[in-house]
Order: C-alpha cells, then structure tokens, then sequence
C-alpha cells in the first residue's frame, strides 16, 4: 500500500510552516532566532473576545451548528461588509468556515470544472496556496506578475492578454501577501473593464488583510458597478484580531453560498461553536484593541522599511498595507556571493540567526524583477532592531 494519486504527490504546501518548523528545531537546539518568517500578529487576542469563547463554552454552546455558521455571526458578518465594502450585504449572503482558506478551494471547485482545461489567473509572487490548490483541484493556473516597477501591481495589459473564455476564476488579493501592495480604486476600476465582457467569470477578491490598509481607506473590487454579483468577498478574524489559531473566516457571495455550504458539510461540517461566539463579539463588540494593533504595525512598517534601506544591497519599497515588506535583495546577493535569494535566506539563518522566506516560496521568479525576501513586520520594535543589525553585520563580515 504504498501508492499514492498524483495530486497528493505533487501538492503544494504553505513554506512559512516550513521556514517555522526550521526556527523551531534550532530554537530548540540552543540557538537565539530572530524571526521574520510567520505572517502571525505577535498581539494576544483581545481580552474581550477570549472572554467572549470562554463564556460560549461555558454556557455549552460546544456542539455542531448549522454548516454557514451561525445566525449572529452571519449577521455580524454581513453588517460589517455593509459598512466597509460599499455594498450591501445580508447574512444569507455569508458562510463562515475554518478560517478564509478553505474558500480557496471551495471556490475553484465551484467555478471550475476538472480536466476541462478552465482557467484560473492568480498574482505571482502571492499566497502559494492558490497554486497548489487550483491545480489540486484540476485546474490550469496562470500566474500574472507583480512588478516592482508598479509597485507590486500587474500590468494591465497583461491581464487583458490573459483573459479569455476559458477564464473561470481571478483571484485578487489586495492588501497582498506577501508584497504588502494595495490596489487602487482606479485599478479596480481598470480590472473590471477588462473582466465585465466575460460571463463565465468571477472574482476571489482575498480581503483577509482588509482591516491593515495604511494609506487611505480600504477598497474592495465588490463596489465596482457591475461586480457585485461576481465577485466573491472572503475575509477572516486571524489578522485584524489577532486569532490565527482561532480559525474562523467569512466568505460572501449570494449565488454561491448555498454551493459554499455543502463544501463545508462535505469537509468540516461547521466552523468551531464557541469559536463563532468569539467572532461576534470580534465584530461587533469593542474595535479599539484592532486599532491600536494597526497603528503599532504602522509604526513598525516605517522602522522595518527605514531599516531595510539603511542596509547596503538592499532597497525596500513602503508598503500599503498587510504586515509584508518585500524588499530588493539582488545587490545584497551578489555582495555576500549569493546565487540568489534562498541562498540569502539559508545563509541569513544558519549565519546570522535571522528566519525570512524566499521568492520562490511564493511562486516562480519575476522576469526582470530581480531576488526578494519577506519580512513579516509582526514581531516587537526590539526584534526588529535586533534583526535589522544581525543582517547588516553579516552583509559587512562577509563582503566580497
């Protein structure tokens, strides 16, 4: 029995679990880690929203719920898309599931049929579960790239270029992981005009970091006229609430949300009971903890991105939101006799005690674009003073 499908052999995985297991066995080994590597809020959930679990386990509420999740946190959920995303929703609109990625798959599979040569076009660099899981479930991927030159936005025309009828699925992730780009209303407006002619297509509009945007407000593709109906609006509690391991997420869409709940009854049945309890009291109870949360990854951001640049060999670009700098690293290669950016990343640890992630764990090389790192800026000031140094000593000491 040692036979295993293609599609087990050759899915793809998530390497900041990878990088994290790395940091955890030299961590254990004795050596001092400063890490970059878990896109993870370093913050405690809020005191109100762990109470609020508490309090659903005690009170019982321990058992299966309906697969969309509860009828207050659908409400809540459909409530705070209304006033955020500048469309209304309402909460048989929402199904709620084991944090945003299981909507990945559960859109492909909705969208896509397999073996049928439909297409999905997903950003590159960009969360490297959309490529496993567009090609797990039968789909063909086609990646668009994210330039520097434009800030980590594609080209338009490229998008153009790559659209056809075949095209079931665009997958939109602003403010992106792991760049930290944000879409603008202009170039969700370009985006639309490019999408509108093609019936058969829809929107996986990634919002998780929605509550993260630095420089102006938040806009969601959903409020473009005309994709509204399309456009399937995921966003979870992880990152605005600090409650990754609590993994609750939310996705909207009114013709697919009957579609989404079988998915979740076919896989996880429903999203954790008291879990859901948390969640509302998340959304609709006290936001200033989210808040001031934001405002210290702000200041955190300007630290990372001031730092980065005072390095020599590297140039960081600022960000717009998210918790990502993805700064230039091909001058630092070529000082240090790196052949490229994993090569830097292995030698940043083993050497320098410092945890990032690689381009390529983020998908295939930009042509043109050069070698790049991630750094998750979700760690304290003082881990990324520590950081910064251990980085600009081993660029010095080893300087050829």
């Amino acid at each position: 029995m040692s036979n295993l499908s293609r599609r087990a052999r050759e899915l793809g995985t998530e390497n900041a679990f990878v990088v994290l297991g790395e940091v955890a066995r030299l961590q254990a080994e004795g050596h001092k880690i400063v890490s970059f590597a878990i896109g993870q809020p370093d913050f405690p959930t809020p005191e109100h929203i762990r109470m609020a679990g508490i309090k659903a386990i005690t009170e019982g509420h321990t058992g299966y719920t309906p697969s969309p999740g509860i009828q207050p946190l659908r409400d809540a959920v459909a409530a705070r898309f209304s006033r955020t995303r500048g469309v209304s929703f309402e909460a048989d609109d929402v199904v709620c599931g084991c944090g945003g990625k299981p909507f990945i798959a559960y859109s492909i599979l909705s969208v896509t049929d397999h073996g049928e040569g439909h297409e999905v076009i997903y950003p590159n660099p960009g969360f490297p579960i959309y490529r496993s899981q567009i090609e797990a479930c039968g789909a063909v991927p086609v990646p668009i790239d994210l330039r520097e030159r434009r800030a980590f936005n594609f080209d338009l025309d490229d998008l153009r270029s790559k659209v056809n009828d075949r095209t079931r699925l665009l997958i939109l992730c602003s403010p992106q992981n792991p760049t930290g780009g944000v879409l603008s209303r202009q170039e969700l407006e370009q985006i639309a005009e490019i999408v509108k002619p093609y019936d058969n297509l829809w929107i996986y509009s990634d919002e998780v970091y929605s509550g993260l945007v630095y420089d102006g407000d938040f806009r969601s593709i959903v409020a473009i006229p005309g994709m509204r109906e399309r456009t399937i609006v995921v966003d979870s509690a992880s990152k605005t609430y600090s409650m990754t391991g609590w993994r609750i997420g939310y996705a909207a869409n009114r013709a697919l949300a009957p579609v989404f709940t079988r998915w979740v009854t076919n896989t996880d049945s429903c999203p954790p009971h008291p879990n859901q309890h948390a969640v509302v009291e998340a959304l609709n109870g006290d936001q200033s903890p989210a808040q001031e949360m934001a405002r210290v990854f702000l200041q955190r951001r300007d630290r990372i991105v001031e730092g980065l640049n005072a390095i020599e060999g590297i140039r960081c670009l600022t960000p717009g939101g998210a918790f990502y700098v993805w700064p230039n690293v091909t001058e630092a290669c070529g000082l240090v006799g790196a052949a490229n950016s994993e090569e830097l990343r292995k030698r940043l640890l083993l050497e320098a005690g410092v945890a990032v992630l690689a381009d390529g764990h983020f998908g295939a090389p930009v042509e043109g674009d050069g070698e790049h790192l991630r750094f998750s800026y979700a760690s304290s000031f003082e881990a990324i003073d520590e950081g910064l140094q251990r980085i600009d000593d081993f660029i010095k000491s080893n300087k050829r």
